[in-house]
């Protein structure tokens, strides 16, 4: 099967988890979240490429006070489904001494690759070190971190939409999607 065809058949046979819709209002409460606790502290936003983009966008359309926003690149998948060891892709332009730096990303899955990027800003010198994801997977298993704000829970399932992706495929699908399970 070539990779289109597998890419439309996994959409096709995907579950539905939640709709744009109910994405869009859990992003307006965790809006409504980090407003109440970083609102005061002009931060540095830190989108985690590439999922965490349409996350962060409508998130920041919804912070009403200033801030500044960069970019961060660590992954261990690289177009797969799976990965271990971490790769830097991109580092901030952004001093983040002093700061207080809010990553954004799509899901907290395993917590890796998230634990490491706020190790790195810690590294950096940053003053504290907020973490939103828009999905936190329920493994049922410690992890090396947890998200401060959460939009949704999902089950250990291999999730596609807003972000996430199907082999750097279906990010942009609207909505969350589960892969039907083989």
């Amino acid at each position: 099967m070539n990779p289109l065809d597998e890419v439309r058949q996994v959409e096709a046979q995907a579950d539905q988890l939640y709709s744009d819709d109910q994405v869009r209002q859990s992003i307006e409460r965790v809006a409504q979240a980090v407003t109440a606790t970083l609102g005061e502290t002009t931060p540095l936003v830190l989108t985690v490429l590439n999922g965490g983009i349409p996350f962060a966008g409508i998130l920041l359309m919804r912070l009403p006070f200033p801030l500044q926003l960069d970019s961060i690149q660590a992954t261990r998948y690289r177009g797969s489904t799976s990965g271990n060891e971490i790769a830097w892709l991109h580092r901030p332009q952004t001093p983040i001494a002093g700061r207080t730096v809010l990553i954004v990303d799509d899901v907290l899955d395993e917590g890796v690759t998230l634990a490491e990027i706020v190790r790195y800003c810690r590294e950096q010198g940053a003053a504290a070190v907020y973490t939103a994801v828009l999905v936190d997977k329920q493994l049922g298993r410690e992890r090396p971190c947890r998200a401060d704000f959460v939009g949704l829970e999902a089950a250990d399932r291999y999730l596609f939409g807003y972000g996430m992706d199907y082999k750097n495929y279906l990010r942009n699908a609207a909505g969350i999607f589960a892969c039907k399970s083989t």
